[in-house]
């Protein structure tokens, strides 16, 4: 993903960009690891290759980083990107389209020696988990909770909570959809758009909870650095006593 710039509680405050925003970039061009494929769980591997995704990563990116900004939001990406492509290099998973990215044509040959493009064929050892499905919720999920804030959606007292209830739910209902059209292309088993939209809902709501308040406090629409600090009462010290001497 792009280097993300962060901004203090989505506020004008200065640009800081993360250390660790260039890192899913490099790990791009780690190999996963090289899983043994046994002829009997072929059938796992055989759906047809899709050219082209029904949510291109592009639009994926545009939806996922461009819906929320600010130092909280960009740090659940940038730590969603590090844990997703490092565990997708370490699992190694074959995704669902890749005996044909392994064998183009159909046929496999008796040693599974994969014939196809090299590049597709790495690419296919990438399935666990779905990218997709993490950055979407990432920030997706983060802008529900934003906006659950800015509304006072889980707040008791408050009137229209029907429709501050489903302003919440609208972003993380876009999510799903990214996320489950990964099994669609074939891109991704059930396993890996489940695992990745748990970790990044879970990376989303614990960055958004390291810069705001709890949604069912009554101050959730601002920063935790924003409130008032409760200066400790001075405490009052006991009289001196005093002496008196009569001469």
């Amino acid at each position: 993903p792009p280097t993300l710039q962060f901004s203090l509680a989505f506020g004008s405050s200065p640009g800081w960009t993360s250390p660790s925003a260039p890192c899913p970039r490099l790990m791009e061009f780690l190999p996963p690891f090289r899983r043994v494929l046994q002829p009997e769980e072929m059938w796992l591997y055989k759906n047809p290759y899709v050219e082209a995704d029904r949510v291109p990563t592009v639009l994926m990116f545009v939806s996922s980083v461009g819906s929320c900004r600010g130092l909280a939001a960009s740090l659940a990406l940038a730590l969603n990107g590090v844990f997703t492509n490092a565990l997708k290099l370490i699992v190694g998973r074959p995704r669902p389209d890749f005996f044909y990215r392994c064998f183009p044509d159909g046929r496999a040959n008796a040693e599974l020696l994969c014939a196809g493009d090299s590049r597709r064929v790495t690419e296919g050892r990438k399935s666990f988990p779905s990218g997709h499905a993490s950055f979407a919720f990432a920030g997706l999920a983060f802008s529900a909770f934003y906006l659950a804030g800015k509304l006072h959606s889980f707040v008791p007292g408050r009137g229209g909570r029907a429709l501050r209830f489903c302003a919440f739910l609208l972003p993380l209902f876009l999510a799903t959809l990214i996320a489950v059209s990964r099994t669609c292309d074939y891109k991704h088993h059930w396993e890996d758009v489940l695992v990745g939209s748990v970790m990044g809902l879970v990376l989303a709501y614990l960055c958004y909870r390291q810069y705001y308040p709890p949604l069912t406090d009554a101050t959730c629409h601002k920063p935790s650095l924003a409130k008032p600090k409760m200066l400790p009462a001075q405490e009052e010290k006991p009289p001196t006593p005093s002496f008196h001497m009569n001469v």
